[in-house]
């Protein structure tokens, strides 16, 4: 007999694709060779510190699922699971929360202890959807990880996989408490991490844990600003019990300051419990890479010496060597730089360009269905009470300057992000007034957003009044008043859908900073857009801050109807083309107050609620912009209430 040696390389699929050569030999004794293959496993534990702890998973037509157990679950069965892993002995096995509600196998196992696979148990499983999975710890190659505690005075993160990460609790007489999410927002957040010395906030996640345990319900008063320097100076705690915590990343050991948002900013690190600027000479974009990962805002996008203002002085400093790949900032190595000090307009600014929402399915990326993108992964939103100052802050995150229209619309369902948030309007980021995620929520709702893209109002009193700015180059630039006419008004009016113009005079909301060129606007009146205009070159190269324009728009958006005049009747409000009553949920006298003051109708008489006995859709506001000369528009946070209640306004009468 002759034989061939085989000369696979071992990612074949058949033995047959191997190269062969022809042995030396002609035949061999009897040694021909016997081989076991080993049968591939339809379990496995996964997410822990190796292949023999975590969740449970079972392989079902080739798909792995994990494993909620149901009643029949127990150690005996956890011994079989490790057996068969070749794991060694089950040191514990339990019941696991916190996870996203997805399919799961729903198993009833009689295991004894003796078998050799979980097959030979007499298994049942059924599909079930949960929260719930079952985790397995056995005793082969256990590491148990590292949990920091970071903690001061009364607040604590405990329980995360490196410091200034984990679940936030608060200390009362003596007793450790986790803290209710439900009213959490972004601005306590930034106030907790400034507590702790972590920087700033990266990401908060509500966590489903054991069914009604206790916690701490934080009672936010709306006038705490995110300045304080105690969290227990926003608000007082109140006992109650909840099934949900609240998870908290802060930044750790560098922050970025001064900046429009919390991707942006000068660049400090902490340094002896101080935070310090850093040099742009001991800063390079591989630094810039791992600052912006680990403040979970993507890429560096700028970089650049007194970029966000200048910094005082670092007495000394450090030269960052990071290769790029890094984390964390402080896993990086360092070297002290050859130079003492560096001037302080030489101190580092960083811009981070990753987009945590966007517009999807619109004509430009200014307008569509807003999604939002939590732990990499993107959704649509949704948020009962959205209104035309989220907007506005999206828009203005967005680059896309002023929000032109926003509606709710119903599609099929699917996963969403189910925002508990409120924004005031002046935020430069959604991330900023988004409060909490609660991101297993599975709605029919959609929002959508059209912003005005090239051309917005700035310093106004209304989304229709302000100062006139138009993109030019990816830079907002002030136009000047030689350059822009009544018709030039009309179509900008028009396509802010804030009517026709009113007011159009130099320095009406602000001097605007001097453009470098300009171009005069030639619009016939008629276009839908600026855009559409035709433009010349200006016979001049700059005007005068004190010659940029501002503009106001007659916008109507509220009406008193079926008095006798235009100062008393029931409150009407149009938005989105429609004029409708308003619902009684949130009005007060001083809502009321604003709608005079919007007519010119001088000051409140009185405002009662009217029951007319039919059923008709009406709009629901806010009533925390009762005291504000915004457009109540802005003001509106549901579009399909429904209500049988009017409002009567009356006026002190026409203002003279």
């Amino acid at each position: 007999m002759s034989t061939k040696e085989f000369q696979c390389e071992g990612s074949e699929s058949a033995l047959l694709d191997c190269r062969t050569s022809d042995s030396t030999r002609n035949t061999c004794s009897p040694k021909t060779v016997g081989l076991t293959c080993s049968e591939p496993e339809d379990i496995r534990l996964v997410g822990g510190t190796s292949n023999c702890n975590g969740t449970l998973e079972m392989k079902h037509q080739g798909e792995w699922i994990p494993v909620d157990e149901h009643y029949g679950w127990k150690l005996e069965a956890a011994i079989v699971v490790c057996r068969q892993l070749n794991c060694g002995s089950a040191v514990s096995t339990q019941r696991g929360y916190g996870h996203p509600l997805e399919p799961a196998r729903r198993m009833i196992s009689n295991c004894d202890g003796s078998e050799s696979s979980l097959r030979e148990c007499g298994t049942t499983l059924s599909k079930s959807d949960t929260r719930h999975r079952l985790e397995v710890v056995c005793s082969a190659l256990h590491v148990q990880p590292t949990r920091h505690t970071t903690e001061v005075d009364d607040l604590r993160l405990v329980g995360g996989s490196r410091k200034c990460t984990g679940t936030l609790e608060v200390k009362y007489e003596d007793e450790w408490y986790p803290v209710n999410p439900s009213r959490w927002e972004q601005k306590l957040s930034t106030v907790a991490c400034r507590q702790l010395g972590c920087g700033t906030p990266v990401s908060t996640k509500m966590i489903y844990g054991s069914y009604y345990a206790p916690a701490w319900w934080l009672i936010i008063h709306w006038e705490c600003s995110g300045s304080e320097s105690l969290l227990r100076q926003c608000g007082s705690l109140t006992y109650n019990t909840a099934d949900n915590t609240l998870e908290l990343t802060c930044s750790g050991s560098v922050k970025l300051v001064r900046g429009p948002n919390l991707c942006s900013g000068r660049v400090e690190v902490k340094s002896n419990q101080s935070w310090i600027p850093v040099c742009e000479g001991d800063f390079d974009q591989q630094d810039a890479e791992v600052v912006c990962r680990q403040l979970d805002c993507g890429v560096p996008s700028v970089l650049q010496g007194a970029l966000y203002g200048e910094g005082w002085a670092p007495r000394s400093t450090k030269e960052f060597q990071c290769e790029g790949s890094e984390s964390d900032l402080q896993d990086c190595k360092t070297s002290d730089s050859t130079r003492n000090t560096c001037s302080p307009d030489k101190t580092v600014g960083l811009t981070c360009s990753d987009p945590e929402v966007r517009l999807v399915g619109g004509t430009s990326h200014c307008a569509g269905t807003v999604e939002m993108k939590n732990n990499g992964d993107w959704r649509p939103i949704d948020l009962n009470y959205w209104n035309m100052r989220f907007a506005t802050v999206l828009c203005r995150e967005l680059d896309c300057g002023s929000p032109v229209s926003t509606k709710k619309f119903t599609r099929s369902k699917q996963a969403v992000w189910w925002l508990e948030s409120s924004c005031v309007g002046s935020e430069s980021s959604l991330r900023e007034c988004k409060g909490s995620y609660r991101p297993n929520e599975v709605k029919e709702g959609r929002i959508e957003v059209i912003c005005s893209e090239s051309v917005r109002l700035v310093n106004g009193s209304s989304l229709c009044s302000g100062r006139v700015e138009v993109k030019s180059t990816q830079s907002w630039v002030s136009v000047c008043e030689d350059d822009f006419d009544q018709q030039d008004a009309e179509v900008f009016c028009r396509q802010l859908d804030c009517g026709a113009p009113s007011v159009l005079q130099a320095a009406l909301y602000g001097e605007g900073k001097a453009s470098m060129s300009t171009k005069e606007f030639q619009c016939e009146g008629n276009e839908t857009a600026l855009q559409d205009c035709r433009t010349s070159d200006s016979t001049r190269n700059t005007c005068s801050p004190e010659k940029t324009v501002g503009l106001t728009c007659s916008a109507t958006d509220v009406r008193l109807v079926g008095g006798t005049s235009h100062c008393n009747g029931i409150f009407e409000l149009h938005h989105q083309g429609k004029w409708r009553t308003v619902d009684d949920y949130q009005w007060n006298q001083r809502t009321a107050g604003t709608v005079c003051r919007h007519l010119n109708c001088g000051s409140l008489d009185s405002s009662k609620e009217i029951n007319s006995g039919d059923l008709q859709s009406v709009w629901l506001i806010r009533s925390s912009c009762e005291s504000s000369d915004a457009s109540l528009r802005e003001c509106i946070l549901k579009w399909d209430s429904t209500s049988i209640s009017r409002i009567e306004v009356i006026c002190s009468g026409d203002k003279q």
